[in-house]
């Protein structure tokens, strides 16, 4: 359980990537309408979910007993990334200019 576990958190912060990578390519966009932006950032969003669902049933096919814990360990990783990078970018992790 400890290796589903242990895994499902590297799931989890797998998946945030597309949405680290979504942001910064919405930053360099020129914004002459918000649909430019705002179309990265749900593409973006749509690949971190396919990613975490598509590790999620792999991991099911592969060791069905111990799904539940790899499945909450990747959701609570994800959440817990997105939180953590949220509060450092306010928190000043960003300098300004």
């Amino acid at each position: 359980m400890v290796l589903a576990i242990v895994l499902g958190a590297l799931a989890g912060a797998l998946g945030f990537a597309p949405l680290l990578i979504g942001l910064r390519l919405t930053r360099k966009t020129t914004a002459t309408s918000p649909v430019g932006p705002m179309a990265v950032l749900l593409l973006a969003l749509v690949v971190s979910f396919v990613l975490v669902f598509v590790l999620a049933i792999a991991f099911v096919s592969w060791d069905k007993p111990h799904g539940l814990a790899f499945v909450l360990a990747e959701v609570l990783c994800l959440c817990a990334v997105a939180v953590a990078y949220g509060v450092h970018k306010n928190l000043g992790g960003e300098k300004k200019s």
